[in-house]
C-alpha cells in the first residue's frame, strides 16, 4: 500500500482530533526520524518532549525487552520489582516525599487536583475547593485539566466543567492575590508555559505564589509535565526559582517513550490527604513503565543530560539570536533550555513554515501567539544545532 492510500484509510477509521502532517514515520535513530520511504527528518520536537535521549538507545531498549520476557502487568494491589526503585528515584530527584503513577501527564493533573482538594476537606471541611490557575496554561483534556487550563477554546465546547476553578495572569502576583478567598485550596503552574507561549514563570511570580500558600495554607502544585526531566538546564525548572512545590506533576520523558506520568507530594500532604479507596488506576505504575522509568531517569542523570542542556543552550539561543537578526519578521525568542519558541510575525501562519520544513527533512513544532516551538532531543549537539539552522534558514529565506 503507497502512503497516501495508507493515510485516506487511517483517516477513515480515527476520530478526526489531529490535523496529523502527511508523514508515516517507521523508525528513529539517535536525533533522526525515517519515514517508510526511507527519508531521513531532523527532529526537533521529539515527540512533544517525550523523547530524551532520542530514538534506539540501546540500553533503553534491552531493559524493556528483559521485562517483556518477565511480566508486562499487574495490578497495583501488588508490589513488582521494578516498583521500588521507580518510586525511590522520581522522589530523589525531584525532592518530593511519595508518588503515584499515572498514565500520563492529565492523569497526573487529575490526581494532583484530588490530592489538593482532598487536602483541604480534611484541615478545613466542604468548600474549600476552589484552585487558582493560569491564564495561556495547557494541564490537559481530560475534564478536570481542562477545567484548569486557561485557553479558551480548549474549554468553551465542553461544559460544564469542573466547578471552582478561578485565573489569574501568568507573572502578575496582584491578578493571583485578588482571587485567594477562604474557599481556595490550591493554585497550579506550569514553570515554562508550553502550549500557551514557551513562556518562563520569573522567579518574582514564582517565589510569590510560594508565599501566598504558606501564608493562606494553600497547596502549590507545579506542572512539570513538559519542562521537567531536565529540559531546562536542570532535572526540574522549579530547582532554578528556590522554591519547591507542595505536588509535582510529571510525565513525558519520564518514560522516554513509554506512556507513563507521575504526581508526587511532600509528606505534609500525604500523611493529610488521599487515603485507601480515594484514588487508583488499573495500568499506572506497572511493571513495564516502571521499567521504562528506572531506565529513563538512569539514562538522564547518569549520561549528564541537563548539564548538557545547561552548556549548549547558550550556542541554540545565539542561532534563535540569527533568526531575529535576519529575518524582519521573526520577532524575538523566548523559553529556558531545550524549550524554546521563535515569535513569528502574524503575516505569516507558522504552520507554513513547519510544513516547508518538514519538506526539508526538519520536524518542528508549533504554539499558541504564532510561535515555532523547538524540543530538541536532550542529547542534540551543536552539529545537530547547525542542521537545524541550515534547514530552517532555507525555509524562512523563502518569506524574506
Amino acid at each position: 500500500m503507497n502512503s497516501n492510500d495508507f493515510m485516506k484509510d487511517a483517516d477513515k477509521h480515527l476520530i478526526h482530533v489531529y490535523n496529523r502532517f502527511p508523514v508515516i514515520f517507521e523508525k528513529g535513530e539517535g536525533v533522526y526520524l525515517y519515514d517508510t520511504d526511507g527519508k531521513k527528518y531532523l527532529d526537533f520536537g521529539s515527540g512533544i518532549g517525550v523523547m530524551a535521549f532520542g530514538y534506539g538507545d540501546k540500553e533503553y531498549s534491552d531493559a524493556l525487552k528483559s521485562q517483556i520476557d518477565k511480566i508486562t502487568h499487574t495490578s497495583n494491589l501488588f508490589y513488582h520489582e521494578p516498583l521500588l526503585p521507580a518510586a525511590e528515584k522520581v522522589c530523589q530527584i525531584s525532592g518530593m516525599d511519595r508518588v503515584f503513577f499515572t498514565n500520563s501527564g492529565a492523569e497526573a493533573i487529575e490526581g494532583a487536583l484530588k490530592t489538593a482538594k482532598k487536602y483541604a476537606y480534611k484541615r478545613r471541611g466542604k468548600g474549600n475547593y476552589e484552585v487558582i490557575a493560569m491564564n495561556h496554561s495547557f494541564h490537559g483534556r481530560t475534564v478536570g485539566a481542562v477545567s484548569v487550563t486557561g485557553t479558551d477554546h480548549y474549554r468553551e465546547p465542553f461544559y460544564p466543567l469542573m466547578d471552582g476553578a478561578e485565573f489569574a495572569d501568568f507573572n502578575d502576583l496582584d491578578s493571583v492575590k485578588k482571587l485567594v478567598n477562604k474557599n481556595t485550596c490550591a493554585m497550579i503552574t506550569e514553570t515554562v508555559q508550553g502550549e500557551g507561549g514557551v513562556t518562563p514563570a520569573t522567579k518574582e511570580f514564582m517565589q510569590g505564589l510560594r508565599q501566598i500558600c504558606d501564608e493562606n495554607d494553600l497547596l502549590l502544585i507545579i506542572d512539570e509535565i513538559q519542562c521537567g526531566m531536565g529540559r531546562t538546564g536542570t532535572t526540574f525548572a522549579f530547582e532554578q526559582y528556590g522554591v519547591k512545590p507542595d505536588i509535582l506533576t510529571t510525565a513525558k520523558a519520564l518514560g522516554g517513550g513509554v506512556p507513563v506520568g507521575a504526581f508526587l507530594v511532600t509528606e505534609k500532604v500525604a500523611s493529610d490527604s488521599l487515603e485507601p479507596g480515594d484514588h487508583g488506576s488499573t495500568y499506572g505504575g506497572n511493571p513495564l513503565v516502571l521499567t521504562a522509568v528506572n531506565k529513563s531517569i538512569d539514562i538522564i542523570e547518569g549520561r549528564k543530560l541537563p548539564e548538557h542542556v545547561k552548556e549548549t543552550t547558550p550556542y541554540f539561543e545565539s542561532i534563535l539570536d540569527s533568526f531575529v537578526e535576519k529575518y524582519p519578521f521573526v520577532k524575538g525568542h523566548r523559553g529556558l533550555g531545550f524549550m524554546q519558541g521563535l515569535i513569528i510575525d502574524e503575516k505569516i501562519p507558522v504552520g507554513e513554515i513547519l510544513n516547508k520544513a518538514l519538506s526539508k527533512g526538519l520536524v518542528l513544532l508549533s504554539a499558541e501567539g504564532n510561535l515555532i516551538r523547538f524540543l530538541p532531543p536532550l542529547i542534540m549537539g551543536k552539529s545537530g544545532f547547525d542542521e537545524m539552522n541550515k534547514k530552517l534558514s532555507e525555509v524562512l529565506d523563502e518569506f524574506q
